[in-house]
Formats: structure tokens, sequence, C-alpha cells
């Protein structure tokens, strides 16, 4: 059985990577970072139910502050005099909740862990075709960061960067979950609350869409269906 690092946010589509992972018979070491965006508490909290799903070991977890990217700013997500934005599913460009650069460092994290504990794979949840346009989710930049960990690291580490889920939809990845038992109920995807997921900015929006036309219900409870009595 092979090991291989897994960047786990807490959210659904890195789940489900990890499901895809200990499917295919790896042996899981998951990474967490915190990094001082909105939901820190909510998204650890959603790793660590996740990771004790798959009954992973603490010596194969691994939570990584990243507070830099805070003090950076630039965000939505870590800068509280940024607001954030309504989600709009129709928007052109790249919205205000891109933390700029935060996949190189999420990376750099992975392939730094991966060289030490000698994993040979590496896996990330990013996906390309049905996100919310973050540049660093895109299947160019991927191939471009595996040349610099081939690079930066000796010949003989040999690390393969991997994201399964990179051309799928939505819909797609929560077919795939449900087909495999991925634990959706324990994940975290609202950007602003911690509570009840908000069920109006841009990642429940992508969220609610995507199991909608999966033909599932959604487990995890938001405030505005609350709010309809739903």
């Amino acid at each position: 059985m092979s090991l291989a690092v897994v960047s786990l946010s807490g959210g659904m589509d890195s789940c489900v990577t990890a499901s895809i992972v200990q499917r295919d018979g790896h042996e899981l070491a998951l990474l967490h970072v915190d990094y001082g965006q909105l939901t820190e508490t909510r998204e650890r909290v959603a790793f660590e139910r996740i990771a004790d799903y798959f009954d992973v070991p603490p010596a194969r977890r691994l939570v990584v502050p990243m507070h830099t990217l805070k003090l950076i700013g630039g965000s939505s997500l870590t800068d509280t005099a940024i607001p954030l934005e309504k989600g709009d599913l129709d928007r052109k460009g790249i919205p205000t909740s891109y933390v700029p650069f935060r996949n190189a460092h999420l990376l750099a994290a992975c392939v730094s862990w991966a060289e030490v504990i000698m994993a040979r794979h590496i896996f990330v949840g990013f996906v390309e075709s049905d996100s919310s346009g973050y540049p660093d989710c895109r299947k160019t930049f991927l191939q471009a960061f595996q040349i610099a960990a081939d690079e930066g690291t000796p010949p003989e580490t040999k690390i393969s960067i991997n994201a399964p889920l990179i051309d799928k939809t939505k819909a797609e990845i929560i077919k795939i979950g449900m087909s495999i038992n991925a634990p959706l109920h324990l994940t975290w995807s609202c950007y602003s609350s911690e509570t009840l997921a908000c069920g109006v900015c841009d990642s429940c929006l992508l969220r609610l869409r995507g199991f909608e036309q999966a033909g599932f219900s959604d487990p995890v409870l938001y405030e505005k269906c609350l709010e309809a009595g739903r």
C-alpha cells in the first residue's frame, strides 16, 4: 500500500478526493491549512471529523498554520475590510474570495511533507470546470507546479501531483462521492458562517446547484432553508 498526501480542506471536493484515494488502495496522510479564513475554526472541525471517519492516526494528520496569507490580505476570506460578495453563479471574472496564490503555498507544504514522510503521491481537490474561476485551480497551474516540484526535490524523490476531479462538475463530484460513500455530511463549504451554512455565498450556491443537478439532497443545513421553513 503506497502512502499519499491528500490536501483536505474539509470541503466537499477534497473529501471526495480523499475517498477516491482510499478506495484505490492508498494509505492516507491528510494535510490541512489554517490561513486565517473566515470559517477557519469550522473547516478545522470538518477536517478532523473526516480524518476520524477514515481512521487516519494523528501521526498522519498535519495542520499547517499559514497566517501569512491573512497578513498579506487581498481576499474577502482573510481581510474583514473587504466585503464578501453575495454569490453569483453567472459572475464573470475572479471573485473577491480568491486568496492570492494560495494554492501555491498549499502545494509547497504538501510537497515538503511528502518528501519527509516518503510519500510518492499528492492528491488535491482542485476543480477547474465548475468552480469560482480561481486561476490557481487550473490544470495548467497544476502542471506547472509539477515541473517545479520535480526540479526542486532530489531526483530520487519522484512525487506525482494529482487532481482526479479537476475536469468534473459539482454534480459529477457529488455522484462520485455518493457512489463511494464519501462522508459528505461531514463537509463544510460555506465561506461566511461557522454555524449554519449561509446558502448565498458562491461556495454554497455551487454546492446547492450541484446537489440539485445530481438529484440528491444536501445533508448540510442552510440558514436560508430554515428561514423558508424547509
